[in-house]
């Protein structure tokens, strides 16, 4: 583990300078540098959040050893306490498919700071904490876009863009998202910024059920980060970003305004964009643009500014 440790410590005592200079509390201190150690280690403010890429050919009792010596490595080069270090055991997929998967029912909830507001978050209960550390510079994009606009948040997960666009100045927010649980975080996370939560904006279900819906509202600004699969019983059929984006951006259209800027991003590593279908001014791709600087996997994501 010394490799490991080695390469933690030079990366936080670079990380941590960089943070503190862009008032930044919660960002990658380690993203899979060395190949031997497949950790993605987060700070959370005071606590420490750790992915861990397992192999499969590892039997389970080599898994929990190894997970264990890392997080002994963590707390003695980051001076933690174990309490305050959460790691989560992850698949290595092709797609994102365990996603937002409950692991734990401890419920350690926190609320942290980013841009100026708060944002609630669960290190213990999911693979996913709440708050995608990497979409943090889009997510900024939004408070100075968003201002005067009606914004349509799809697939929202807990609302973080809603949030942003709504502390902006946004006309109108819509949020979309098949989990109930999902939804009430994102009201949580509004109230928590004294932002005013209309009922009928927040809109638990399916989303392509939503688009091929009536349109009741045109937006000006829209976000839509799917997961890269999803069965979900609570839908019909199943989600799948690769082969159902083309259908989904073409119904979008028809809910958008003339002049309207949509961000499309998803994290499926293998993706490749069919926008043969789309009629709109341009397409552009802005992924280097929207990794921020604590990344180094600078395939964390794929994102594209399609202007209607």
């Amino acid at each position: 583990m010394e490799p490991f440790a080695n390469r933690l410590k030079k990366n936080f005592k670079h990380t941590a300078k960089w943070a503190d200079r862009n008032a930044v509390s919660c960002y990658r201190i380690y993203d899979h540098d060395i190949p031997e150690y497949p950790f993605c280690v987060d700070i959370y403010e005071d606590c420490i959040h750790v992915s861990a890429y397992l192999s499969r050919y590892q039997s389970v009792e080599e898994q929990d050893e190894y997970v264990s010596a890392a997080g002994k490595v963590i707390t003695e080069v980051l001076h933690v306490p174990e309490e305050k270090v959460f790691v989560k055991h992850r698949r290595v997929l092709a797609r994102r498919e365990e996603q937002y998967e409950k692991v734990a029912a401890v419920q350690h909830k926190m609320v942290v700071a980013e841009g100026g507001l708060k944002f609630r978050v669960n290190l213990s209960d999911y693979l996913d904490t709440g708050l995608f550390l990497d979409h943090r510079p889009l997510r900024s994009r939004f408070l100075t876009e968003a201002k005067g606009k009606q914004v349509l948040n799809l697939f929202a997960y807990t609302g973080s863009f809603s949030v942003y666009a709504a502390a902006s100045g946004a006309t109108g927010v819509t949020t979309v998202d098949l989990s109930q649980t999902y939804i009430q975080w994102t009201k949580e996370n509004f109230a928590l910024n004294d932002l005013e939560i209309i009922e009928e904006d927040f809109i638990q279900g399916d989303v392509m059920t939503f688009l091929k819906g009536e349109v009741t509202r045109k937006y000006d600004l829209v976000i839509v980060d799917p997961p890269s699969f999803s069965n979900s019983k609570r839908m019909s059929g199943t989600w799948d970003t690769q082969r159902d984006h083309p259908t989904m951006l073409h119904l979008l259209l028809k809910h958008c305004n003339p002049g309207a800027k949509i961000y499309f991003s998803n994290n499926f590593r293998n993706f490749q964009p069919d926008f043969s279908r789309l009629k709109v001014q341009s397409v552009k791709e802005i992924s280097q643009e929207t990794i921020p600087e604590d990344f180094r996997n600078k395939q964390i994501h794929k994102c594209y500014d399609i202007l209607v």
